[in-house]
């Protein structure tokens, strides 16, 4: 394990002790077999209070992780592609309730006509499944997925049902903002998000040349997709734009991302959005249990809050939000703390032993604000 040199704990209120605690923990995760490595980082009140990092990238070669060893988010992107939206709907050029068909007359077909921003966001879309014809070897081709996005047909009629949309979300709302404002989803994201935040190691379609210092991912001995843990181990998976899905970081550019977040939409004196965006973007939607997933799900405008990997315990629910990576990684802010979070890993897990790793992370780092 790595600590790499930060802010001294008491600069921004928390334990030193605990956070021996937190790195104790973070340490014998990785000596107990959770995962072969990780990264996580931590930020309190708009400082970078803690950024670890540890094992193996890569057992078979030996390769450990590093500093600028990246990981793949899977639906921890999810709210990178959903803060273009919320910078669109803060500059006036969408609404929430507007159909997507209004900017994409293609996607009206085959009874969609009525889905909306909003529906989409909270995936209450009605287009839970990818269509079978969108394999890994077709994600590369942006019109490809476009096509299949117009022909899907929906199995729920919109804005009844809560079923998450695991690569549909990102699919949909990647060429909405590139309807709306002209630009690629990876372009406007980079241009409007992470270039100006300083996330220079964010990717929504990597650069080949950056392809070494992505971290192998792990099936682990209860993984239930090993599927997705061949296929997002591909290069020309990790070089397609998935704004569901297929986001690529460090934990450290994804801890600061919430940071922003929880400094009410500005970091370090650069403001990505107003207070009252993040405010909306942030507030209670839609709840119930998930018909896809089976969870009880409480979900923002493309975010999920009060998940338990996240906020163990009821007192540090009410103002958590973030999201989680398929059996991988958590990401979170608590404004009311001041704390942010991106705790990843390299090791696919069942939800049966990834929750309570993941949760424990953040139990921990929470028991460190003083």
């Amino acid at each position: 394990m790595v600590a790499t040199t930060v802010v001294s704990p008491d600069a921004v209120q928390m334990d030193p002790q605990a956070i021996s605690r937190v790195q104790d923990l973070f340490q014998e995760q990785i000596s107990t077999r959770k995962h072969p490595g990780a990264a996580l980082a931590v930020y309190r009140h708009g400082k970078l209070a803690l950024d670890l990092f540890g094992g193996m990238a890569d057992p078979e070669t030996g390769k450990s992780v590093a500093g600028d060893t990246m990981f793949v988010l899977f639906s921890s992107t999810k709210p990178l592609t959903a803060s273009c939206v919320h910078i669109l709907w803060e500059r006036g050029k969408l609404a929430w309730d507007d159909p997507i068909a209004k900017y994409w007359p293609g996607f009206g077909k085959n009874g969609k006509e009525s889905v909306t921003v909003r529906h989409v966001l909270t995936h209450q879309g009605g287009f839970p499944d990818t269509p079978p014809e969108l394999t890994w070897d077709t994600w590369r081709d942006w019109d490809t997925v476009v096509k299949g996005m117009e022909d899907i047909k929906p199995d729920y009629p919109a804005g009844k049902v809560l079923a998450y949309h695991p690569r549909n979300y990102g699919w949909v709302l990647g060429e909405l903002v590139r309807r709306v404002d002209g630009r690629p989803i990876n372009q406007f994201l980079h241009e409007e998000v992470t270039a100006p935040l300083g996330m220079e190691d964010t990717f929504l379609g990597l650069p080949s040349s950056l392809e070494y210092r992505v971290s192998r991912l792990h099936a682990m001995e209860d993984c239930d997709q090993p599927s997705q843990v061949v296929n997002y181990n591909r290069p020309e998976v990790h070089q397609s734009v998935l704004p569901a899905g297929g986001g690529i970081a460090t934990a450290r550019d994804i801890a600061r991302f919430y940071a922003m977040l929880e400094g009410d939409g500005a970091l370090d004196g650069i403001r990505i959005m107003a207070p009252d965006t993040v405010a909306e973007a942030t507030r209670l939607q839609v709840e119930g249990l998930d018909s896809n997933n089976g969870r009880v799900s409480r979900r923002s405008l493309g975010l999920s809050l009060d998940d338990p990997r996240m906020a163990p315990d009821a007192d540090s629910t009410v103002y958590t939000f973030g999201h989680g990576g398929a059996g991988t990684s958590i990401c979170w802010t608590d404004p009311n703390l001041g704390l942010s979070l991106a705790y990843i890993t390299n090791g696919f897990r069942d939800d049966l032993t990834n929750y309570p790793r993941l949760a424990a992370i953040s139990k921990a780092v929470r028991e460190a604000c003083r």
